[in-house]
């Protein structure tokens, strides 16, 4: 379980690794949380939001890790085109109703998540999503 989760935007993968020993800080627009697995949560996401199954988005190398290792440390990877695109089009309803499956999801394996803060996660990260879109930008994300 990570302790530090920080979604933030950055031009490219390069800019996005950088960050891979200090976070994003200040240099990126971002978002802070802690105390869930984002790598499966965006991938839950993308399945709620996009359909496909969790299986498949994982053989397909999703989340795409930019710089560090998986269980060793902090770690950046990339949030999908199509879980960005998806986010960034769904109605503030649909963001509600994929937070509430997404706690719903989570009990299911035992992770209690806060309903109001699931609906902030996904509701300020679609924000986000959104501006990185117009920017010409991609959203990361660092895990400590």
């Amino acid at each position: 379980m990570s302790i530090i989760v920080k979604f933030f935007v950055a031009p490219d993968d390069t800019s996005a690794a950088l960050t891979l020993q200090t976070g994003p800080g200040r240099t990126f627009e971002s978002l802070s949380f802690g105390s869930f697995d984002p790598e499966e949560a965006v991938l839950e996401w993308e399945c709620l939001l996009a359909g496909g199954s969790f299986e498949e988005l994982v053989e397909a190398g999703e989340p795409r890790v930019v710089a560090g290792q998986d269980n060793e440390g902090c770690v950046v990877f990339a949030i999908s085109p199509r879980l960005s695109t998806a986010l960034a089009d769904a109605e503030h309803s649909r963001l509600r109703d994929v937070a509430a499956s997404w706690v719903q999801l989570r009990a299911e394996d035992g992770e209690v998540i806060d309903a109001e803060i699931a609906e902030a996660i996904v509701g300020d990260l679609a924000a986000l999503v959104s501006n990185a879109r117009r920017q010409s930008q991609n959203v990361y994300c660092w895990v400590a």
